[in-house]
């Protein structure tokens, strides 16, 4: 493949998407480990809010961030 075969808009928008889909992941993996670490929650929570996220990716860690409580340390 050559240089002109693959422009600097097309490098642009594949590192756009790469990065975009990387962070989706990393947020998910975040709520997965944020859910189980939690202590206030019970053992039937954590299997719902995993099957929750694991069945609607985008829309359960969204809904995950919004109705979780605030850290107690």
């Amino acid at each position: 493949m050559l240089a002109y075969d693959y422009p600097l808009l097309g490098v642009f928008w594949t590192i756009v998407l790469f990065s975009f889909a990387f962070l989706v992941i990393f947020t998910i993996l975040w709520a997965f480990v944020d859910n189980f670490r939690r202590k206030d929650h019970s053992g039937w929570a954590k299997a719902g809010w995993f099957l929750f996220i694991l069945f609607l990716p985008l829309f359960g860690v969204f809904v995950y961030l919004i109705a979780r409580p605030a850290a107690v340390e």
